[in-house]
């Protein structure tokens, strides 16, 4: 694929709206992530507790990723065939890795290189999971299960489970984000052509012989 058409793709895909918005909200969070956000905890006896902004933030950037995948051809790039996939990944991949890039370096520099990291880590594992709600869900609702789980971080805060607040070496905050990734990546590869395929097969595979 020459440059020009890669540039088409990514104007049809919203790849430079998508990194407007990510650098976007990496600014914010530099500027205003340390505004701490008073939110009722039932984790903390149902008082009220202030939440650090840029903890949530990252679930922004992690939605608004997902929609690389929607677009005026998106229906046509699930039924496209393996190259048109691989290179579908490949540019995901490149805009995920720069929405990173240009987040970790916004917040490393208004904070801290580990509050870079774990900004990271949070997007990822919000990422995989607005993956998994796009399948689930439809394109325009890749933020249902990213939000319901941080409703449930907002409600139990500062637990072991908490990767928002988490260490930069907490080793369960970086499996999940592991786990929940690949299985977003996963769900997303897994198109109805490429289900209707593998049934297909099994079908087969487990259909009886003929009798002698």
């Amino acid at each position: 694929m020459t440059g020009s058409e890669f540039v088409l793709y990514a104007r049809v895909h919203r790849g430079v709206a998508v990194l407007a918005t990510t650098a976007a909200i990496a600014l914010l969070s530099a500027f205003f992530g340390g505004t701490h956000i008073a939110l009722p905890s039932i984790g903390s006896g149902g008082v009220t507790t202030g939440v650090p902004f840029r903890h949530e933030l990252p679930l922004l950037s992690a939605v608004f990723l997902t929609a690389a995948l929607d677009g005026a051809m998106s229906a046509h790039d699930e039924m496209g065939a393996s190259a048109a996939h691989r290179f579908r990944l490949n540019y995901c991949i490149g805009l995920t890795l720069t929405a990173c890039a240009s987040s970790f370096i916004t917040e490393a520099l208004a904070v801290s290189a580990e509050a870079g990291v774990v900004f990271i880590r949070s997007l990822l594992i919000w990422f995989g999971l607005a993956l998994l709600s796009v399948r689930l869900f439809g394109r325009q609702l890749g933020w249902i299960i990213p939000l319901a789980s941080a409703f449930f971080l907002i409600w139990y805060p500062r637990n072991w489970w908490d990767w928002t607040s988490n260490s930069v070496t907490d080793r369960f905050s970086w499996a999940v984000a592991v786990l929940v990734l690949s299985l977003g990546v996963a769900a997303t590869a897994a198109t109805p052509w490429r289900r209707k395929t593998f049934l297909s097969g099994a079908d087969g595979r487990s259909a009886p012989g003929p009798e002698a």
